[in-house]
C-alpha cells in the first residue's frame, strides 16, 4: 500500500554550540536548502508542517549542565504537539532538522503514541553525560538525553522519562573510536552498538534485518529512523558540524534505508545536520538529495 508522506520541518540549531567563524550553527536552514534542491518537489509530500525555532543562543544552564536547556525543552513540547496534532496512522513522516537535538521532541511524541524503535545512524554515538560534553550541546548527548542520562529537565519531560528504552535501539556508524571513555559509555548500556566497523563486519542489510527481528520479537509499535549527515564518508558529505574522515558511502546508506521504509513498521525518519553554510554551491547536497529521493521512491513502487 502506497503511504501518505508528510513533512516537519524543524529548523532548531540550539543543541549545537557556535564556532568562532560563525554567527550561529547554518542547520537551521537545512529545510529551505533541501527545497532549493527540489527536495519537497520530488517527495510530493501530502503536508508540509513547519515550526519555526528561537533565536539562536549561547545560554549555559547550570542545573542541566546544557546549552539552551530551557528553550530546547519548550521546543521539543511544541514539537511533540506538532507532530500529534498532524499524526496519521499510516502516512510516512520526514522529519528535516535543524541539529539532532531535534529527536527529543520527536522521542517525546514517539512515546506518546507507544513503545517505539530507534535506527540511529551516527557518525557519533552522542551518548555521554553532560560532565563528558566538551560543549554543553544538547546535539553532541541527544541518544544519551532521549533514553533517561541526565538531568530530569530533560530527560522526564511531562513525566515520560525514559522517551525510548535502550535496549530497542541500535546505534550505528560510530567513527569516533579513539576516546575510550567516550566509547565505554554506550558499551556499558543496553543499546544495540554497532560502531562504523562493526556495522561493516556484521553487513549492513543483516544489521537491519537483525533490527526488524528485535522489532517484531517484542511487539514493538514501530519504529523510527535517525540519519546524521555525517554518518557518511567526509569526502562525500563534509558540510556538518563535526566531521569524520570515515564513514559508509550511498550504497552502504542504500542498503539499509530501503529495507527499513519497506517496512510498515517505519514511523519515518529524521534528517539532521547537514549545514549549507560549509556547501554553498551544492556540490555535496545535490547528490544527498539524488541518493535520498531515489531510496524514498523505490519505497513506494
Amino acid at each position: 500500500m502506497k503511504r501518505n508522506i508528510n513533512i516537519f520541518e524543524f529548523p532548531l540549531n540550539l543543541g549545537l554550540t557556535k564556532k568562532e567563524h560563525e554567527t550561529e550553527p547554518g542547520v537551521r536552514k537545512l529545510p529551505d536548502w533541501l527545497r532549493k534542491f527540489d527536495f519537497h518537489n520530488r517527495i510530493d509530500p501530502k503536508n508540509v508542517f513547519r515550526l519555526d525555532a528561537p533565536e539562536y543562543s549561547l545560554d549555559f544552564d547550570e542545573v542541566s549542565k546544557v546549552r539552551n536547556a530551557n528553550q530546547i525543552i519548550e521546543y521539543a513540547q511544541k514539537q511533540a504537539d506538532c507532530i500529534l496534532q498532524n499524526y496519521e496512522k499510516n502516512a510516512f513522516n520526514i522529519i528535516l532538522g535543524g541539529d539532532c537535538s531535534i529527536l527529543i521532541g520527536n522521542a517525546v511524541a514517539l512515546k506518546k503514541l507507544g513503545n517505539f524503535g530507534l535506527f540511529y545512524l551516527d557518525g557519533h554515538t552522542d551518548f555521554i553525560p553532560p560532565e563528558l560534553s566538551e560543549t554543553g550541546g544538547a546535539a553532541g548527548m541527544d541518544l544519551a538525553i532521549i533514553t533517561g542520562t541526565g538531568h530530569k529537565k530533560l530527560t522526564d519531560i511531562s513525566g515520560l522519562k525514559p522517551y525510548l528504552s535502550e535496549e530497542n535501539i541500535f546505534c550505528c556508524g560510530n567513527a569516533e573510536t579513539d576516546d575510550e571513555e567516550y566509547v565505554n559509555q554506550i558499551i556499558n548500556s543496553d543499546i544495540h552498538y554497532f560502531d562504523l566497523y562493526r556495522l561493516r563486519e556484521n553487513g549492513f542489510r543483516k544489521t537491519v534485518d537483525d533490527f526488524l527481528k528485535m522489532v517484531n520479537d517484542k511487539g514493538l509499535d514501530g519504529f523510527f529512523i535517525h540519519l546524521d549527515a555525517d554518518v557518511l564518508k567526509d569526502e562525500i558529505m563534509p558540510a556538518v558540524d563535526s566531521r569524520m574522515e570515515d564513514g559508509i558511502n550511498y550504497n552502504d546508506l542504500r542498503e539499509m534505508l530501503e529495507t527499513l521504509f519497506e517496512n510498515p513498521l517505519c514511523f519515518g525518519i529524521e534528517i539532521t545536520i547537514l549545514d549549507p553554510d560549509y556547501d554553498e554551491s551544492g556540490t555535496y547536497t545535490q547528490p544527498f538529495v539524488d541518493n535520498l529521493i531515489q531510496i524514498i521512491k523505490n519505497k513506494e513502487e
